[in-house]
């Protein structure tokens, strides 16, 4: 086992009840469990991301009264509230690595998160002598996007299962996708 799936921000504050809820973000959740019923042991490491904001200040100008949609956001997934916790459909049992992103400023990609010891997913990665990523999760055209570039970028293998991940925007998902194939990732069904 030389691969690790990258779970990306299936939070309460991203699925359909949610401050930023993604259509088919519940779905979404409910397959990756199903999945990982199937399939956890077929990885070295699981590692699961949350946005992780503060809830007193403008997040580094992340959140806004005025949102864009783009750059700005509404108040969404403060640390420590229900918006923030994991979707109650994704069984984590199997995940291995908590990373917590966000704390103060924006932050999409999963890389740009750390655990409760200060550990990044490169030092993760890296520790564990992985090279290839399969990435799913929420959303596609924000943080997978971001989260699968950065793994591209760094020389990684990765994989991204379009059937486990929904975006906020159905061109700019589809473009995501696009662009991380242009960068050498693939793009692949899950199976389940």
């Amino acid at each position: 086992m030389t691969r690790a799936l990258f779970i990306v921000d299936v939070q309460n504050d991203f699925t359909e009840r949610g401050a930023l809820g993604v259509e088919g973000g519940d779905a979404v959740a409910e397959r990756i469990t199903r999945f990982l019923h199937a399939h956890a042991g077929d990885y070295a490491m699981i590692v699961a991301s949350r946005d992780w904001h503060h809830g007193d200040d403008d997040n580094g100008g992340h959140f806004s009264d005025h949102p864009d949609f783009i750059d700005t956001w509404p108040v969404h997934c403060v640390g420590g509230t229900f918006g923030a916790d994991y979707d109650e459909v994704f069984d984590t049992s199997a995940v291995t690595h908590h990373l917590k992103k966000g704390q103060g400023k924006p932050a999409y990609s999963l890389f740009e998160g750390v655990d409760g010891e200060g550990r990044t997913a490169t030092d993760l990665l890296e520790h564990a002598g992985i090279r290839d990523i399969d990435v799913v999760g929420l959303a596609t055209d924000y943080c997978v996007r971001a989260s699968a570039l950065d793994a591209l970028k760094a020389g990684r293998g990765v994989r991204v299962f379009r059937d486990l991940v929904a975006g906020v925007h159905a061109d700019r998902s589809a473009a995501a996708l696009d662009e991380i194939r242009a960068a050498g990732g693939v793009v692949a069904d899950s199976g389940v």
